[in-house]
């Protein structure tokens, strides 16, 4: 039996780990080298570690997150999801106006196969129906898509989206 957790403040150093592997495998699968890992620690590391622990301590209703620890490795997670809700104005099918995004889904390389992904994610999506999130949305890698159809998801048609690069 795999065992699912909500993640604490003190899983935030694990989840940017997973996060930085999930950059690298999305990188992999473009064929390409993850833009900001090749001269040393990233600074959006210690941003995301910082955001995860104020919101895990104080704010878990718009950060829900879960995690498996590496049976092998204690102190190290295995696996997380990671989501987000936005509160928008309500609307048909969505009389609460709650919205999830799915933004991390990671395993570690050495934990792979061994549904710990499945089982966060199953976790993640049942948070979001106890509390009446009507719509999640995520993207999702080549290798990824399988599983994500498997738990319901399906193409949905995609607004627009502008992208900004910000520099130092």
């Amino acid at each position: 039996m795999i065992l699912v957790r909500p993640a604490t403040p003190d899983d935030a150093p694990e989840l940017v780990r997973l996060r930085g592997l999930m950059f690298a495998a999305m990188a992999a699968a473009g064929g390409r080298p993850p833009a900001d890992e090749t001269d040393g620690p990233a600074p959006w590391r210690a941003v995301a570690e910082g955001i995860i622990r104020e919101r895990l301590a104080s704010d878990r209703l718009t950060m829900p997150t879960f995690v498996v620890d590496d049976p092998a490795h204690p102190g190290r997670l295995a696996s997380c999801a990671v989501g987000a809700v936005e509160q928008r104005l309500p609307g048909p099918g969505h009389p609460d106006g709650l919205f999830g995004f799915v933004f991390n889904i990671c395993t570690d390389p050495d934990s792979r196969r061994k549904g710990y992904g499945r089982a966060c994610t199953e976790a993640l999506i049942d948070w979001f129906d106890a509390h009446r999130v009507t719509r999640i949305d995520l993207h999702a890698t080549k290798d990824g898509q399988q599983l994500y159809r498997d738990l319901g998801f399906h193409e949905h048609s995609v607004a627009l989206s502008r992208a900004r690069t910000l520099t130092s």
